[in-house]
């Protein structure tokens, strides 16, 4: 995992360079293609988050069990999450003060709604499955397994590490399910909206995942 928290910092600081990248199309200078250039830098940002993802399912698969809370993050980010990151129907406040002086074009509030219910429903789905799993954790066999961790062997230890290893795979699956979700939201979104209204909300994801990184560190300092 400290790959992945040196990784998470150097991730960070590329976030910070694409927000003040956001931030200069919403402020453009006389003759400049800022519709153009706002649908070219969308992909780029997506891209900066499909590597977060591809790198923490890489320490997911390393350690599932400490990644529920990782240690890459401040105790305040980590009272925001939900599995292991934030929840995708956050998404939908941090959009509407985006835009909340931006008419939506007819057609888009009826199609974001569309998304949002969608999303909700598949975020309900997968903290249910969460929570089967962690019933498990309480549940036989597994917990007398592990209460004989210290003094068992042999057929007692392989049976505990089977358990183990079972609990392990449906948790992976279940990150693997709410990090996809997370992705498929967003994607949904910037699809109804157009690419100055995109801009728009990647800059407030952006600034509130820097804002409440800052005041964790902050606070935890």
């Amino acid at each position: 995992m400290a790959s992945f928290t040196t990784f998470y910092e150097g991730w960070l600081s590329r976030q910070e360079d694409f927000l003040r990248r956001l931030e200069s199309l919403l402020s453009p200078v006389d003759g400049f293609d800022r519709e153009g250039e706002c649908r070219e830098t969308i992909p780029r940002v997506i891209e900066h988050y499909r590597e977060f993802y591809r790198e923490k399912a890489a320490a997911v698969e390393e350690d599932v069990f400490l990644s529920i809370s990782p240690p890459w993050m401040s105790s305040f980010e980590r009272s925001l999450l939900w599995i292991t990151g934030f929840r995708p129907s956050i998404l939908f406040p941090i959009m509407e003060g985006a835009l909340a002086e931006e008419e939506l074009a007819p057609g888009q509030p009826r199609r974001i709604e569309e998304v949002k219910a969608e999303s909700r429903r598949r975020e309900k789905e997968i903290t249910q499955a969460m929570a089967r799993v962690q019933e498990t954790m309480a549940e036989q066999p597994v917990y007398g397994l592990i209460k004989k961790l210290g003094g068992g062997g042999g057929a007692a230890e392989e049976k505990m590490r089977a358990a183990v290893e079972a609990v392990k795979a449906a948790m992976r699956e279940v990150v693997g399910d709410a990090d996809e979700l997370q992705g498929w939201t967003v994607s949904e979104v910037l699809e109804v909206l157009e690419p100055v209204q995109g801009v728009r909300v990647l800059a407030a994801v952006a600034r509130f995942q820097l804002r409440a990184r800052r005041w964790g560190v902050e606070r935890d300092g």
